[in-house]
């Protein structure tokens, strides 16, 4: 599994991640995300997205570390990896099977949505 992380562009981008090299993931509201974020695996790969303007997949990185004491305002500490060749649009997720039931597709307003392997494979060009 990976999980797929959304990110305003203005507010912190791929790029500004590879700038700090890790930073805590924070700014998640919605219970379900957190719910994935407080349940995230060390080591776990994720798939930085840019909403907005751009909704594409940018780059990815990986979970460092995870506080989940307070399970309602999980800390976790991610690390950039590298930033996607090819980036892979909303649209082009949306034209897929392989997506139809994702929340990425179901619940736009989802922060966090999780990622099947083959989901993963398909966005990083594998």
């Amino acid at each position: 599994m990976a999980y797929l992380l959304k990110t305003e562009p203005d507010v912190y981008s791929i790029d500004d991640l590879e700038r700090a090299g890790e930073t805590v993931w924070d700014g998640v509201a919605n219970p379900q995300a957190v719910g994935y974020l407080a349940r995230m695996p060390v080591g776990e790969k994720l798939v930085i997205y840019h909403t907005g303007n751009e909704r594409c997949a940018a780059g990815l990185a990986k979970c460092v570390a995870v506080n989940a004491e307070n399970p309602k305002t999980p800390e976790v500490r991610i690390q950039f990896v590298k930033k996607l060749k090819t980036r892979r649009t909303l649209a082009e997720i949306k034209e897929l099977k392989l997506f139809a039931d994702s929340p990425l597709v179901k619940q736009g307003r989802l922060g966090v949505v999780p990622l099947t392997a083959a989901q993963y494979a398909w966005i990083v060009g594998k």
